[in-house]
């Protein structure tokens, strides 16, 4: 596979997935770029905005399995993973896999279940695998969280612990649609749900290889001095009382690799990296400000950004 069928695939997702979401083409590209690069994604957005129907689109689209998962109060650990049942008839414990064993999990309201339920998640996101009763199985690949919360209701809600935050590549906000947006929202669901029509463009063993591809995008040394000057002023501003961790920092490197291969290029430029800036970083900074907003953190970033001397090399130079 070279970069022009790389291009390609991520573009046939793009539009596939542009037949059910209108409006959303940067935040559809985000989220093909955290699934090429292993991440996952935060959604944090009000009800009804079409997360639900973005991650089937996308599970269809590169003919993953898709599971959903409803996070409550009362949901228990074992209600993600899987658990060993005992059977009567073969006197012997059979192993139930849980809604964990899928392509595309919907983790929809993930801070509405309890600490010890969502730590759940920690194991099965950063290492794609799962342990139960000492025993550690594989997940499938590609693997994608892709977890919802609501910015605007927080009664009855366990705000995530900075070590799951951690674990997303990006967090994202779909937004409401422009007045134009929802007209033909209303059109191309008035007479047909087009989710039910939606087919595959792409397979599991291509997003696979996409993957394999992003890790040869050449990153400059610059580029890497470029990140590394980014993430280390979020340490040391006097606004944000914790920076972005060195896993924060690899984030954005395979994420810039696979975002300038998206966009037809064997190595990565600065714009790569001013794009990908806040919905990488901004959900792992915590500002002296308990109550900012991420808007507030997204701020904070392009702040940096804005001050640190964008390089100027050629980049395809090896």
């Amino acid at each position: 596979m070279n970069i022009k069928e790389f291009q390609n695939i991520a573009e046939n997702i793009k539009q596939n997935i542009n037949k059910i979401i209108i409006g959303k083409e940067s935040v559809i590209e985000l989220i093909i770029t955290s699934v090429i690069a292993g991440g996952h994604v935060l959604l944090e957005d009000v009800p009804g905005t079409g997360k639900t129907m973005l991650a089937k689109s996308l599970a269809r689209s590169i003919s993953g399995s898709f599971n959903r998962i409803q996070f409550t109060p009362d949901l228990l650990p074992s209600d993600i993973t899987g658990l060993n049942i005992f059977n009567q008839d073969t006197h012997k414990f059979t192993f139930v896999p849980g809604p964990v064993f899928t392509n595309i999990l919907l983790a929809d309201e993930i801070n509405r279940a309890t600490p010890r339920t969502q730590s759940s998640l920690l194991e099965c996101m950063e290492e794609k695998q799962v342990t139960i009763d000492g025993k550690t199985m594989s997940l499938d690949s590609p693997f994608l969280v892709i977890a919802t919360q609501n910015p605007v209701e927080t009664a009855g809600t366990f705000a995530l612990p900075e070590a799951q935050m951690d674990r997303f590549m990006m967090q994202l906000s779909m937004g409401f649609p422009t007045p134009e947006e929802e007209i033909l929202i209303m059109d191309r669901f008035i007479s047909d749900n087009p989710l039910e029509n939606i087919a595959p463009v792409c397979s599991k063993e291509e997003i696979f290889m996409m993957g394999e591809i992003a890790r040869t995008i050449y990153v400059h040394p610059v580029i890497r001095k470029y990140i590394a000057d980014i993430v280390q002023a979020t340490r040391t501003s006097t606004t944000i009382s914790s920076g972005v961790s060195p896993r924060g920092t690899l984030a954005l490197l395979k994420a810039s690799q696979v975002f300038a291969a998206i966009h037809g290029r064997d190595y990565v430029i600065p714009d790569d990296i001013k794009a990908l800036a806040s919905p990488v970083l901004s959900h792992r900074i915590i500002s002296y400000s308990n109550m900012a907003k991420n808007s507030n953190k997204s701020a904070l970033i392009q702040n940096i950004i804005d001050n640190i001397t964008v390089p100027t090399e050629e980049w395809t130079a090896r």
